[in-house]
């Protein structure tokens, strides 16, 4: 009678079940390993790209105040006034800013071009005694299709000088 069907003591899980409990467990594992690497992945790609627009930005903040600070100065020739009143609008064509901008620093670190910056001449009808000017500037990422745009409104009024910051959204060209 020994050699008959051996029965472990108090078991109740018949033979055979062990490997199938493990293979669903290994592949629980293997599946919620497979998403957190995909999420960790996606989170790396939106951490770069926020890096991305940061450098642009700060480039495009950097020209603004180089280019401003230089309008301000005298050092920067100042554009002649425009012959239709409201502000001007040079800024938003391609060929214009392209022609007419200028870079104040020779490269930006991560960048793939240097900042820009376009003064712009602006006959304000209310303030006859005043000498206006927009200032825009564009700075890049790491390609050419991250780009930030910055403007600064400069009015003089004799030795006062009025800066007016305001961000540009949506890329004009």
């Amino acid at each position: 009678m020994r050699g008959r069907g051996r029965r472990r003591c108090g078991s109740s899980v018949p033979r055979g079940v062990a490997l199938p409990v493990v293979l669903v467990m290994a592949s629980m594992m293997l599946v919620t390993s497979a998403a957190w690497f995909e999420a960790s992945l996606l989170e790396a790609r939106n951490a770069s790209i926020i890096a991305d627009h940061l450098v642009s930005f700060h480039a495009a903040d950097a020209a603004l105040s180089l280019c401003s600070q230089a309008l301000a100065e005298g050092s920067m020739v100042a554009p002649s006034l425009p012959e239709q009143p409201g502000e001007p609008d040079g800024w938003r064509r391609k060929d214009t800013f392209e022609a007419q901008a200028v870079a104040p620093v020779a490269a930006w670190s991560g960048s793939v071009r240097p900042p820009q910056c376009l003064i712009e001449a602006w006959r304000i009808d209310s303030r006859p005694d005043a000498r206006a000017f927009v200032v825009t500037a564009r700075g890049f990422g790491a390609d050419d299709d991250t780009q930030s745009w910055l403007q600064a409104q400069v009015v003089f009024v004799g030795s006062r000088v009025e800066k007016h910051w305001r961000r540009v959204v949506a890329r004009p060209f």
